[in-house]
């Protein structure tokens, strides 16, 4: 029997629309999703130690450390977790070491696809140095797509702000360390032949469709 319910990783640049689409694709498939960076700030807004350690190497445009990150998503993929049988991965892994980790902790329900966003550099910059964020629903704008009034969220009257690592220095950090720690994973996954690459330049329903285009032909749905 086919499965409908797939296991993916989301891979590319900072800004490069993963949050986004991994919401889209856990709603179309019935999967459940899975972003590090939500699950930390989340974390660090209820003051404990663990999240507000990983939010001092976010906010300076640095990776949280493996061992912080890997313990997290085991948690989360363990026996009666939130993923269940079917999950999408945003945010993780970033490092080889990483999703070495993520086929350990898998073993028994491997990974069907990991699906790349390619979007240029200059592109993901002035995504990310636009973005806005509401710092209560976590709802994203950018300087050229405000909110109505004033900065204030259009879905629930939050403050929408600049976050912490969305400068342009940790910006550049961000992408920097992307090209020589991340980059790696992507020759992983096609050495394991479950790599595909989806254009990430358009609107968002185009790319949305070319990702679901490319996961169905890798599970087996028409």
């Amino acid at each position: 029997m086919t499965r409908t319910k797939p296991r993916v990783v989301l891979l590319g640049k900072q800004g490069a629309g993963k949050g986004t689409q991994a919401a889209r694709l856990a709603e179309h498939y019935g999967i459940a999703h899975l972003s590090t960076g939500e699950l930390f700030r989340e974390r660090a807004a209820a003051g404990t130690a663990f999240g507000l350690e990983a939010k001092r190497y976010m906010d300076a445009g640095e990776l949280v450390p493996d061992d912080i990150v890997v313990g997290v998503v085991e948690e989360c993929l363990a026996p009666g977790g939130p993923l269940g049988d079917g999950f999408v991965l945003d945010g993780f892994p970033r490092t080889l070491y990483q999703a070495r980790e993520l086929d350990r902790v898998i073993t028994d329900s491997p990974l069907d696809v990991a699906v790349n966003i390619d979007v240029p550099r200059e592109i993901v910059l002035d995504r990310l140095a636009g973005r806005r964020v509401c710092e209560q629903c976590q709802r994203v704008y950018h300087v050229n797509m405000p909110p109505a009034h004033d900065w204030t969220c259009d879905t629930c009257g939050g403050r929408v702000v600049q976050r912490d690592d969305d400068t342009e220095e940790a910006i550049d950090r961000r992408l920097e360390l992307y090209e020589t720690e991340t980059v790696p994973i992507i020759d992983y996954y096609r050495e394991r032949g479950v790599l595909v690459v989806v254009d990430g330049v358009g609107e968002g329903e185009e790319v949305f469709e070319r990702i679901v285009k490319a996961i169905d032909a890798r599970i087996g749905c028409p």
